[in-house]
């Protein structure tokens, strides 16, 4: 019996809902969800995984269109090399957004990678506009499909899988057939935490920081996580914590329950906020996150 396997990329501008369809596609909460842009920074796998199929996809950060710090400049590389190492490429945008990537359209060409773009959110636009989007990518991108979705009610999303299906090469399985990512505990945890800071602090605080798991440790009825948040100025810090600490614990406490959730098993929780001045334009700092992998 042949089994079909590939790598599935989906790339667009942040706030599309990239991360919205990951996880309607995958089933888990892998990806970070909320109404802040350039919530998803790394790459992120999930695995689906059938009788004669496995899809591997990525979600990937959003396409920034100016970046400001070395840390937007690998964000973008991950979208580059999400385009030259996928089998089907999801080009996923909305019927109200101007895509002006004309370097990404002339990559998505000359890669011969299959591309299905996905409009999304027409929940929220008419037919009219809808029809004229179709019309416009089928134009822009000769070859593509196109697929008007939902991705947050579900709608058309079993012809999207279907259509990946029908595109998939064959081959035998990359992973194993019981995996539904490629990322560890402690990244999950520490997406979980950020999440929670998107949720809770307002302005530049969510994307001046970034979170460290220092020490996961599973006991055997107890998980013990120690994590760090890493800010750019002693004034954030202040922030962060809130008056008399109430800020920080209100959001250590919602990403426990997450946490307890995700894992299924009893959490203990501890945070630590530390400055680290520039981390957004270090090397070694941005390395030790993670964002060259």
């Amino acid at each position: 019996m042949s089994h079909k396997a590939g790598f599935v990329n989906i790339i667009g501008y942040p706030n599309v809902g990239k991360s919205t369809l990951m996880n309607a596609l995958v089933g888990e909460k892998l990806s970070i969800i909320t109404s802040k842009a350039q919530t998803t920074r790394h790459r992120i796998m999930g695995i689906v995984n059938g009788e004669g199929f496995q899809i591997v996809y990525s979600d990937t950060p959003g396409i920034v269109r100016n970046p400001s710090y070395k840390m937007h400049e690998y964000m973008n590389k991950y979208i580059d090399s999400a385009i030259t190492d996928a089998d089907i490429i999801l080009l996923m945008t909305e019927t109200k957004l101007q895509f002006e990537e004309t370097g990404i359209i002339e990559k998505l060409i000359s890669s011969g990678t299959p591309v299905i773009v996905l409009i999304n959110k027409i929940d929220l636009s008419d037919q009219e506009k809808v029809a004229n989007e179709i019309v416009y990518w089928e134009t822009k991108l000769p070859g593509a499909e196109v697929i008007p979705i939902s991705a947050l009610e579900s709608f058309n999303i079993t012809k999207v899988f279907d259509t990946i299906i029908e595109k998939l090469p064959e081959s035998p399985a990359y992973y194993d057939k019981d995996a539904i990512t490629d990322r560890s505990m402690r990244f999950f945890v520490s997406e979980i935490i950020r999440e929670k800071i998107l949720l809770n602090y307002k302005k530049e605080i969510p994307y001046i920081v970034e979170v460290a798991i220092e020490t996961y440790k599973e006991e055997k009825k107890l998980i013990r996580i120690a994590s760090i948040i890493f800010v750019s100025r002693e004034s954030q810090k202040a922030i962060m914590l809130g008056h008399q600490g109430n800020a920080i614990k209100k959001t250590a406490t919602q990403a426990r329950k997450d946490i307890e959730a995700f894992v299924g098993k009893k959490v203990f929780l501890e945070t630590t906020i530390k400055v680290k001045k520039d981390w957004r334009d270090s090397e070694n700092m941005l390395r030790q996150f993670g964002y060259d992998h």
